[in-house]
C-alpha cells in the first residue's frame, strides 16, 4: 500500500514565487531517488465555514499563505531508502537562512495509505 509523507506550512505570498523554483529543483531530486509522485499545492481556498481551516490551525499571519505538499512512495521502507538518498544528495544543501519559509512552522508526517483510489482514464 502506498505510503505519503505530508506537509503543510505557512509561507509569506511574496515568497511563493522563490517557494516554486526551490521545490521544483527538491521535486525533481526525489523524482530522481525513486519517489513515486511529487506535489506542492498553494493555499487558494482556505477558509471554509464549520471548518478549522489551514490558516487557523497553522496561525498564518497577515501577508501568508498555506503550502500543502506530499510526496508518494511504494512504501515506508521505500521512503526511507529514497529519503537517505535525498538528504545526502548535495543539490539539497540549503542553510535554513536561504529557505523562503521559516522551517520551524513546517508541519510534517510520514502515513501509511488506508484508500487509495485512481480514476481510470477516460
Amino acid at each position: 500500500m502506498t505510503y505519503v509523507d505530508g506537509f503543510v506550512l505557512p509561507i509569506p505570498k511574496k515568497n511563493v514565487d522563490a517557494y516554486r523554483r526551490m521545490s521544483r529543483k527538491a521535486g525533481k531530486v526525489w523524482i530522481e531517488h525513486g519517489a513515486h509522485d511529487y506535489k506542492e499545492c498553494v493555499g487558494e481556498d482556505l477558509n471554509i465555514k464549520g471548518m478549522l481551516s489551514f490558516t487557523k490551525g497553522t496561525k498564518v499571519k497577515p501577508g501568508e499563505t498555506i503550502i500543502f505538499a506530499f510526496i508518494t512512495y511504494k512504501s515506508r521502507a521505500h521512503r526511507d531508502r529514497v529519503n537517505k538518498k535525498v538528504m545526502a544528495d548535495p543539490r539539497m544543501d540549503s542553510p535554513p537562512e536561504n529557505m523562503p519559509f521559516d522551517p520551524k512552522r513546517m508541519m510534517y508526517g510520514g502515513f501509511k495509505a488506508i484508500v487509495d483510489l485512481v480514476a481510470e482514464p477516460k
